[in-house]
Parts: C-alpha cells; sequence; structure tokens
C-alpha cells in the first residue's frame, strides 16, 4: 500500500509539474506579450472565478470524494451516477442564481469598492460561472471513480494547453483584449468533452434502482460546511490579489501574482498527494481501520517534505532571477515571493490536514477554523496593503495560512491522537 501510494503520487506529480511547464509558459508568454494592465485585468477575472467557482460548487468537488469512499467501504459505488446528476443540477442552480443576483445588482457592489472600470470583466466572468464549476465538478468525479490520471490530465493539460494556444492566436492577431475571453471559453469547452467522457466510466458495483441512498438534500448537507470552508480558503488565497485590485493599481497586481503563481510550485506537490490519499481517508476512516489510515497519513507527509524542502530554498534563494524571467519590474515582487514561501513551508510540513478534516466528518471544525483564518486575513489585508502594498498582501496570507494549519493540527491530534504534521520517527 505504501509503494502504491508513492508510485501514484508521484506519477500525478509528474503530470502536475507538466501542468506546471505549460501554466508557467502560459505566463511567461502573457507577462511578456501584453501590457500589466491586461495582465491585471485577468489575474482579476481568474480570481473572482475560482472565488465564486467555490460558492456555485458549493463543496460538492470535495462532498464527491467522500461519497466515493463511503460507497465503496460499503460496496455500493453503482450509486455514485445518480449523486453525480444530482450534483449538476445543484451547481447550475447555483450559477443561475449567482448570474441572476449578478446582473440586478449590475455589478455595482464591486464597482464601489474598486477605482477601476472592472464590471464588464466581472459580468464575463459570472458569466462563464457554470461551465468553469461543471469543469471542476468533473475532474474530482474522475478522482472519485479511480481515474485519477484522466482527472490530473484535464486539471493540469487540457485546461493550460488550450487556453495557450488561443493566448498565441489572439496575440498574433493582435487582439489583446480578448485575453479575459478566451481564458472563459476555454472552460465552456473542457465543461463538455469532460462530461462527455465521464459518463462512460461511472461504476454499477452495489447498484439497485429501486434504492436512493442519498437524496439532494442529504447532499447539500453533507457538502454545506465543505462549501464554506472552500470558500474561506480560497478566500484567504485570493482575497490579496482581489484587493489590491482595490486599494493597489493592475500593474502591482500583475507582478504580485506572478509571486502567487510560483508557490503554486510548491502547494502543487501537496495537491498532488492529497488527490491520491482523500479516498483513501474516508474509505479507512470508514472501516475504522486506524492503522492503514496513520501509515497513509504519515507517508505523505513525508513524501511531500520530501520534494517540496528543495523547492522552497531553491525560489527563497533565486527569487530575484526567476522573477526577471518574467519580465521587466517583476523583481519588485521578491519579498512577497520569500513571505508567501515561508506560509507555504508550514502548509507542507502539516500535511494533508485539510483534506482529514473534510473525509472524516470533521467539515464543520474545519469551516470553523478557517473561518477565523479568514477573518483575521481580511483585517490584516485592510491594515497592511495601504502601508505595504503586495508584501503587506502576502504577510496577511501567509500568516493566515500558518494560523489555520496549526490550528487545525492541533484539533486532529487532540481529538483522535492522528498526527498528521510531519513525524519523521515513524
Amino acid at each position: 500500500m505504501g509503494s502504491s501510494l508513492v508510485g501514484s503520487s508521484l506519477n500525478v506529480l509528474m503530470i502536475r509539474v507538466m501542468g506546471v511547464v505549460l501554466f508557467f509558459v502560459t505566463t511567461l508568454y502573457i507577462t511578456n506579450n501584453f501590457d500589466p494592465e491586461g495582465v491585471g485585468q485577468y489575474d482579476f477575472s481568474r480570481s473572482l472565478l475560482i472565488f465564486l467557482g467555490a460558492v456555485a460548487l458549493f463543496g460538492m468537488q470535495q462532498s464527491i470524494i467522500y461519497f466515493s469512499g463511503y460507497l465503496s467501504a460499503r460496496k455500493r459505488l453503482g450509486h455514485l451516477k445518480k449523486i453525480y446528476l444530482k450534483m449538476v443540477v445543484l451547481v447550475f442552480g447555483l450559477s443561475a442564481l449567482v448570474f441572476v443576483i449578478g446582473r440586478l445588482m449590475n455589478l455595482e457592489y464591486i464597482v464601489a469598492i474598486t477605482s477601476f472600470e472592472i464590471s464588464d470583466t466581472a459580468l464575463k466572468t459570472i458569466t462563464a460561472l457554470f461551465f468553469y464549476a461543471l469543469t471542476m465538478l468533473n475532474i474530482d468525479a474522475f478522482r472519485a471513480v479511480n481515474k485519477i490520471y484522466l482527472s490530473e490530465i484535464q486539471r493540469n493539460i487540457l485546461r493550460y494547453l488550450l487556453f495557450f494556444l488561443a493566448v498565441i492566436a489572439i496575440n498574433m492577431m493582435d487582439q489583446p483584449e480578448k485575453l479575459v475571453d478566451v481564458f472563459l471559453w476555454n472552460f465552456a469547452i473542457l465543461a463538455v468533452l469532460s462530461t462527455f467522457v465521464l459518463f462512460f466510466y461511472f461504476p454499477k458495483e452495489g447498484l439497485t434502482e429501486e434504492e436512493e441512498i442519498f437524496r439532494s438534500r442529504d447532499i447539500l448537507r453533507r457538502s454545506a460546511p465543505m462549501a464554506v470552508s472552500a470558500v474561506a480558503f480560497l478566500l484567504i488565497q485570493s482575497l490579496d490579489i482581489l484587493m489590491l485590485s482595490s486599494l493597489s493599481n493592475y500593474e502591482t497586481v500583475a507582478y504580485y501574482g506572478v509571486a502567487v503563481k510560483l508557490t503554486t510550485l510548491v502547494s502543487i506537490v501537496l495537491t498532488s498527494v492529497n488527490a491520491v490519499i482523500a479516498p483513501r481517508i474516508a474509505e479507512f476512516f470508514t472501516a475504522r481501520n486506524r492503522e492503514a489510515l496513520n501509515t497513509t497519513i504519515q507517508k505523505a507527509t513525508q513524501l511531500v517534505f520530501v520534494i517540496t524542502a528543495p523547492m522552497i530554498l531553491v525560489l527563497g534563494i533565486f527569487g530575484i532571477t526567476i522573477l526577471k524571467i518574467f519580465g521587466e519590474g517583476y523583481e519588485a515582487a521578491n519579498w512577497a515571493l520569500v513571505i508567501l514561501l515561508a506560509g507555504q513551508a508550514v502548509n507542507t510540513l502539516c500535511g494533508s490536514v485539510g483534506v482529514y478534516l473534510n473525509m472524516t466528518g470533521k467539515q464543520k471544525i474545519f469551516q470553523v477554523i478557517l473561518l477565523s483564518a479568514l477573518a483575521i486575513n481580511v483585517a490584516l489585508n485592510f491594515i497592511l496593503i495601504p502601508e505595504y502594498g503586495m508584501n503587506g498582501a502576502a504577510i496577511a496570507t501567509a500568516f493566515s495560512v500558518i494560523l489555520w494549519n496549526i490550528a487545525a493540527v492541533y484539533y486532529v491530534y487532540r481529538k483522535d491522537r492522528i498526527r498528521i504534521f510531519l513525524n519523521l520517527k515513524r
């Protein structure tokens, strides 16, 4: 089981590394061929889409993994397709609700807190919301049916490759104003393709036509705390860019956005391992197999540490040189990068604590922890950004990440005596 975990995690990591290469090649191409204001608008749309996507998904992209592990432990995985179809209907309804609210309010609430005319960009973003949410749901649905490599190819290869080709096309046609448009249309294509492919892989194990294990309200009840946690988590990760847009300018957002993207080189290792172990945690916990649960978690945390430690050191030491690759002026984000890396270091040392809480019925506790960290994050951003700019945003984000990780690890150890954090003696 240990070798299977390592092998699967490394395979997923390889696919994600390919995705990171595509992502950074795309970012380099954009930052070197589009003006910083246009890059800032793209970063704003991306951050807004991630946040609103968490609202539309309502935690269902995480709960489908829980349902998969739960049903697998009971040999009834055939019911997963019914759960998925109900989730699609719920995602469509929530996306439509966000769209209607945005149109009725004419996005005045966004314009009111910024000094820029961004309503058109925001309107385009909420129009594409359902396609983005369906794409992200499908990515985790592939994981739920044990097609993890298909999931990773869609998440890390297809969505970046199609976007990169579109960016090259609009640059060659001298239409830089279409950058946000092609970014959003990319998800419409992915949503249709992934939905079509996914239907070939739903299992039939333990399926009975007359039985309905989970109704829509059961899905929402299970997903709701995960939804709140997901929104809080994403706000902690993206609120800095949104508030920089409000309290600074798009050029600063562009520089800071590159520092944020570089930290994904570290976080991608943890998310790769999480992609493999999440269903296993749910299955082992449901089956009360404590030994397998402990072994899986510790091997995962050790693997993350071994891979990420050198990456953090390289990015921290050679940050200025790396940032200069993205274009003139981007080295200004060096200190922000160092600060963000400190937060990521603690994040990796604390292991898969968020996944553990969500997969073991403790999602409400995780919700409280993240909401508390989010409140602190908002306060720190308001205090620090006007004075310290992007460095203040980085401090707010890093501090919040460190806070929720330590609080969550402490709770898990006190409650279940499970050492989620790095323990090299095991």
